[in-house]
């Protein structure tokens, strides 16, 4: 597994990390996940050198956070954990976001829901530290609160020893500049993937050139580049993969163009003696300004797979080739 650093904040970590969004569970993953087989995937995980491990309060309204706790109990020094704020549910405090699951949630970037989501995600992990706490999404008008307020809050909050390093998630270029500006952003958390590359615009130039980390998550789509989703698999209704406007890859005519992709790159998965879903991590990895790609697993074996992609070089020819294999695809009908 090879190791690089979140930013400035001196910690470092994994460059496959592991995300816990399906550890929640939910209608919106299909089948519910088996909470034993989740804290076996992580222990797996860290086997393997994964130390990043990212979930969030709302995964599962606290059930991701409660069984990665469970899962680090006795290995905390092994792990990086990354979990977020920002997403509030208890009131009207905050601008509305959306209803998940029935649930009414706010984007709140407050000073006061801040401190009440750190103790409570540190009680349910069981930890006294959070390594890596990062605002889950930007906070908007109405009740919008000013970047320096919640980072002048995050800031205390690392003086005051509950956490290590500040990160930020799904941001403008203008929001991580105006971050950056009140204090020290380690990381930068975004979807990415090669069929999803429209942070190559701005924010990875960005991030390189300053030294935050990136985080990218979906870079797998959700298992599309897996290979294994075929042409007959059907995805229950309200499952996020069921929703074509959403993510219009899964459409029936583009899936086929996903697949007849991958099975050009035959070949590579034959010279690396790797899956698809490896040469994707590693040609991620691979990427100006990407240094860590977060994979999420219901199993033990799933991410004892992925991880192993951590420790993958591809050539850069190979890196070039797949690239303008990709840009040929072009955009999903």
């Amino acid at each position: 597994m090879k190791y690089r650093n979140l930013g400035s904040s001196g910690i470092s970590a994994s460059v496959v990390g592991m995300g816990t969004w399906v550890t929640g569970g939910g209608p919106t993953w299909g089948a519910e996940p088996d909470d034993r087989e989740s804290v076996r995937a992580i222990h797996a995980a860290i086997d393997m050198g994964v130390n990043l491990i990212d979930t969030a309060p709302l995964y599962g309204f606290g059930r991701s956070e409660t069984v990665v706790g469970k899962a680090i109990q006795g290995k905390r020094d092994q792990v990086v954990l990354a979990t977020k704020c920002g997403l509030w549910t208890e009131d009207d405090r905050g601008s509305f976001f959306t209803d998940y699951e029935g649930v009414r949630v706010m984007r709140s970037l407050r000073p006061d829901t801040i401190r009440i989501e750190v103790e409570r995600s540190l009680q349910r992990i069981g930890t006294d530290v959070i390594d890596l706490y990062q605002t889950h999404w930007p906070a908007v008008p109405p009740d919008k609160t000013p970047i320096a307020d919640t980072m002048a809050c995050l800031l205390e909050l690392r003086d005051e020893g509950k956490i290590r390093a500040i990160g930020v998630s799904n941001v403008s270029l203008e929001e991580l500049q105006e971050n950056a500006a009140c204090g020290p952003v380690a990381s930068n958390q975004f979807r990415y993937s090669m069929l999803y590359r429209e942070p190559e615009a701005d924010i990875l130039p960005f991030c390189l050139k300053n030294n935050i980390a990136t985080l990218t998550y979906m870079s797998l789509e959700q298992g599309l580049l897996t290979g294994k989703v075929g042409m007959d698999r059907e995805f229950a209704q309200g499952e996020w993969r069921s929703n074509a406007d959403w993510n219009p890859w899964f459409k029936i005519e583009n899936r086929q163009r996903v697949l007849d992709l991958l099975s050009g790159w035959n070949d590579l998965t034959e010279e690396y003696h790797c899956s698809f879903a490896q040469l994707m991590v590693a040609w991620t990895a691979a990427q100006a300004g990407v240094t860590h790609v977060l994979c999420g697993a219901r199993t033990a074996d799933q991410i004892m797979q992925t991880a192993e992609a951590g420790d993958l070089d591809l050539e850069p020819a190979d890196v070039v080739r797949m690239r303008d294999d990709v840009e040929a695809l072009g955009d999903p009908a």
